[in-house]
């Protein structure tokens, strides 16, 4: 007995001080970003003169001023005369708050310079692992509660007005509760990143079952993760961290539930949206459960899946688009 006793003694000492695979060398010099502050540019358009600051936000910014006019405001590029007369009350209206809205973006986003060094840092990890991938320009603007994350080519747009804080009050009339967690400042590193990769790292394979779905994006999450390995778990999905140590907690008890539904090669988009789209809860599982449940089940798989295959790389297991193989390889059993 006492044999027994000093082996699950060493066996849990071996286990504390095991150590996560670190991936990426310490000493990886950031990428220089600059956010362009379109959003500062178009608090400049005053309505007596809306004609000339119009025209001076094109010469300025070719590249973003045309998407944002028809992308964002739903205005044609060309019709700069109906867009003289939107503006101003786009960016004055009371009714929906965008006035004060837009008063609250420049308080919060005075100073972006931190948003830039994170930025950085996370984009030269990215370049690291693909030193293919261009890293994109950044700009800022004010959306309209319209989008957060927004593409062009080469360029990615940080939608400020969506980032305001959980408790900015003119939230409560555009989204719902549980939305408001990921609607703050210091979220948008980990939007703007997993927004990238999820748009450069396509999922590619010909199966659309729950399992290749949910392992696509955990995934997709797990690398976020690596890139932004000193945020906590909860902070890289986006939950509360009570959120989180419930799904730790039930861990097992999720996995047969889904094992029992034989859910994982279920097709039905009513399964899929279930168990992967965001929401006050995955209904799949329990009220309890936080939403996109199935994307921390596969972000879960693929961690155990390169636990238990020291010599996969990171871009190994991106390229990897055999679900079946990493859920066999992955030993997964909670």
């Amino acid at each position: 007995m006492k044999k027994i006793g000093l082996f699950i003694v060493c066996l849990a000492i071996m286990t504390a001080c095991q150590k996560e695979r670190v991936y990426f060398p310490k000493d990886i010099e950031p990428q220089e970003i600059e956010i362009v502050r379109f959003d500062n540019a178009i608090m400049n358009v005053h309505e007596a003169s809306v004609a000339h600051d119009i025209r001076v936000l094109y010469d300025e910014y070719p590249a973003f001023m045309p998407l944002w006019v028809e992308d964002i405001l739903g205005i044609p590029s060309a019709d700069t005369t109906f867009l003289e007369q939107q503006l101003p009350e786009f960016l004055n209206d009371t009714l929906y708050g965008f006035k004060q809205t837009n008063a609250r973006e420049q308080e919060v986003f005075a100073d972006v310079s931190d948003l830039e060094k994170t930025i950085g840092k996370a984009f030269a990890r990215i370049k690291w692992l693909y030193p293919e991938k261009e890293v994109p320009s950044f700009y800022m603007f004010i959306s309209g509660f319209q989008t957060p994350i927004y593409f062009g080519d080469e360029l990615i747009g940080i939608g400020a007005d969506m980032y305001l804080g959980s408790d900015y009050e003119y939230y409560n009339r555009v989204v719902y509760d549980y939305q408001k967690q990921t609607m703050r400042k210091e979220c948008i590193p980990v939007d703007v990143v997993s927004a990238y990769l999820f748009r450069t790292l396509p999922y590619t394979s010909t199966k659309s079952r729950l399992l290749d779905q949910m392992l696509y994006r955990g995934k997709v999450m797990y690398l976020v993760a690596q890139i932004f390995s000193d945020l906590k778990g909860y902070e890289v999905m986006g939950w509360t961290k009570e959120q989180w140590d419930w799904c730790v907690k039930n861990e097992r008890a999720i996995w047969h539930l889904v094992m029992d539904k034989r859910d994982l090669f279920k097709t039905e988009s009513l399964v899929l949206t279930g168990y992967l789209n965001d929401g006050p809860f995955t209904s799949e599982i329990s009220q309890d459960a936080p939403g996109r449940l199935g994307i921390w089940l596969g972000w879960r798989i693929a961690q155990s899946y390169m636990e238990h295959n020291e010599t996969v790389t990171l871009q190994d297991l991106m390229a990897e688009g055999d679900a079946q193989k990493i859920l066999e390889e992955s030993y997964y059993k909670p």
